[in-house]
């Protein structure tokens, strides 16, 4: 048997706080926003989300890389997290249609990972102080020049980070023949979004975060999507601006995670930065309207704030979360526009959301 030492590696949080570990053998350092998803699977998934852009992932499966990765459980072109801090990394993989380990696929990307750490108590230790910025170092960089490098990275709040992943140019997703056209305003989607709605009977266009009101209009759509994407929603103003008019088109509006608080804002309801976000594949979402609950794939760091929501004449909820409250899903009463601050397009085993895209559907066909 071959024995192999490996670097050791650090964890530093904004407070001064550190876990130590060690490298998987890619040196340098990465800097993000900690925080952690408490998913059992789906790992490539999670990388590969643009609404994770910026952020160092902490996994609390102890297993990571098992399963190896594939080209199809991929959310976008590339790995979008900042750094992985896992407790053991697998550099073998056991699964027959796996295309590569886990280790390859980081190495091509320059991505940044530390293992060996006590994972459960740095998710006890965020739990209780909050998300905060951080960074993983592998190369040896004393605490001390770790500590003012962290002083220099920008807080979530207040960051906006959709045009980082957006695209720059639009595309076409789905059979160009299908009943229904969608314009899509991309401020990270999600692959998978995508397929759900071509297999429902849609042509979509996707089109740059950036875009105008009159651009989307102009490829004559029956509805308009409002994707989900990473960092604070409250710096689009000009996404903002552009919702309002979607939503004043009278077609069907439908907004997820990102998009969702930016209908939200688009009606003069204010976000807010939560302690911790949600971050898994099992939260429990209590559906009102009809009496049921959901078992739900969840990313955000951002909220709609509820009693706002509550008092406003024209929006209702339709959904919240059954651990903490917060806002899940919303409508509004006179125009055929909805959201919701979890992704049904995931499936973590349950497909308890799915019916989201039909609703959708439904309404263009109305």
């Amino acid at each position: 048997m071959n024995y192999t030492t490996r670097p050791k590696a650090i964890l530093l949080l904004a407070d001064g706080t550190a876990f130590y570990g060690k490298s998987i053998g890619i040196s340098g350092k990465t800097f993000g926003e900690v925080c952690f998803n408490t998913g059992m699977t789906g790992y490539q998934e999670i990388f590969t989300d643009p609404s994770y852009f910026g952020q160092i992932m902490v996994t609390t499966n102890p297993h990571i890389g098992n399963y190896g990765v594939n080209v199809d459980e991929v959310e976008s072109e590339k790995i979008m997290i900042s750094g992985l801090v896992c407790k053991n990394f697998s550099f073998n993989h056991s699964r027959p249609n796996s295309e590569s380990n886990l280790y390859d696929y980081f190495e091509k990307q320059n991505l940044i990972c530390i293992s060996d750490v006590d994972t459960r108590a740095l998710v006890s230790y965020i739990r209780d102080n909050g998300a905060q910025n951080a960074v993983i170092c592998t190369d040896g960089t004393s605490v001390e020049e770790l500590k003012e490098m962290l002083t220099k990275v920008p807080d979530m709040k207040g960051l906006e980070l959709a045009s980082t992943v957006s695209v720059t140019e639009p595309y076409f997703f789905g059979d160009e023949n299908a009943t229904f056209k969608i314009s899509a305003l991309d401020l990270g989607i999600k692959k998978n979004i995508l397929r759900n709605l071509a297999k429902r009977n849609c042509f979509i266009k996707v089109f740059p975060y950036n875009s105008t009101f009159e651009e989307l209009q102009s490829f004559n759509p029956d509805g308009y999507f409002l994707s989900n994407g990473p960092g604070d929603p409250e710096p689009l103003e000009g996404v903002i601006s552009v919702a309002k008019q979607m939503i004043n088109s009278e077609k069907p509006v439908f907004g997820i995670c990102l998009g969702h608080q930016i209908i939200g804002l688009a009606n003069g309801v204010s976000t807010f930065k939560m302690f911790n976000g949600h971050r898994g594949i099992n939260h429990p979402v209590m559906n009102i309207i009809t009496g049921k609950g959901e078992i739900t794939s969840q990313n955000h760091g951002f909220a709609v704030n509820r009693d706002e929501l509550e008092n406003h004449s024209d929006l209702e909820i339709t959904h919240y979360h059954l651990n903490d409250n917060t806002v899940a899903g919303m409508r509004m009463k006179s125009k055929p526009c909805f959201s919701v601050q979890y992704h049904p397009e995931a499936s973590p085993g349950p497909h308890d959301s799915s019916y989201l895209f039909d609703e959708f559907v439904a309404l263009l066909k109305s």
